[in-house]
């Protein structure tokens, strides 16, 4: 584990549901550090809770039990109010199917987010262009969703999530609809945020190749973490 300052804390959590009378326990007494810049995977079979561990820690699900802070807010007490204001500020969201509005185009797409924050229309054409830039996208502004690769849909919508400049970025299953060569070349920008520009991620993943590119990979099983790979530093 790195020494740095950890900017996830999950402490205590359980996710339960009720099925009728019955009780389905999703995650059970999970315990979770994650240091800031780190680029950590979660893996395990269906039905796992990986996801589940996912959603709660970007605020789109609370815990039946226990706490769950990002940079020291506790997310875990705020209401959907709360949290919808901050997920704005603080989560970059990267899709399986990119979840890109067809009639808009990349540069509109990626300027979404943008529109739900105090920013002038200056800033928000300053900050769509740099992350537009850095996924190497730069020449593919006014092309709509339908006119792009599916590689370079995913670079649009990592464009959208590091638009905000976020705390937190969270990727569920980035990949999966991804041909070998432009999975490879997702997470090779994935490195790219966290190695040049320090983000934290969390990534959900069944491909064990996409897992590698993390620098830990964390397994769950039934709701409990079973199983912990650090690796070294990937050079893409």
């Amino acid at each position: 584990m790195s020494e740095r300052e950890v900017i996830v804390r999950v402490r205590g959590v359980h996710k339960y549901f009720s099925r009728g009378s019955e009780r389905v326990d999703v995650l059970q007494d999970l315990n979770l550090d994650v240091p800031q810049g780190e680029f950590l995977a979660l893996m395990g079979p269906s039905g796992s809770g990986k996801t589940t561990l996912l959603n709660l820690i970007a605020g789109l699900d609370t815990p039946s039990e226990g706490r769950v802070e990002v940079a020291d807010q506790l997310i875990s007490n705020m209401s959907e109010a709360q949290l919808a204001t901050w997920r704005t500020r603080n989560v970059g969201f990267i899709f399986q199917f990119y979840h890109l509005l067809p009639v808009l185009t990349a540069y509109e797409n990626v300027e979404l987010p943008l529109l739900l924050l105090p920013m002038t229309a200056a800033q928000r054409k300053e900050q769509v262009l740099t992350a537009l830039e850095l996924v190497g996208l730069s020449g593919r502004l006014n092309h709509r969703p339908g006119q792009l690769s599916g590689g370079q849909q995913q670079r649009v919508g990592i464009a959208r999530a590091i638009a905000t400049d976020p705390t937190l970025i969270v990727a569920d299953e980035p990949t999966g609809d991804l041909d070998s060569k432009s999975a490879e070349e997702i997470l090779n920008l994935l490195g790219v945020l966290q190695k040049e520009l320090d983000k934290t991620i969390i990534m959900v993943t069944h491909d064990p190749k996409a897992a590698e590119r993390a620098g830990r990979t964390l397994h769950l099983e039934k709701g409990r973490l079973v199983h912990e790979q650090v690796r070294q530093a990937h050079s893409a």
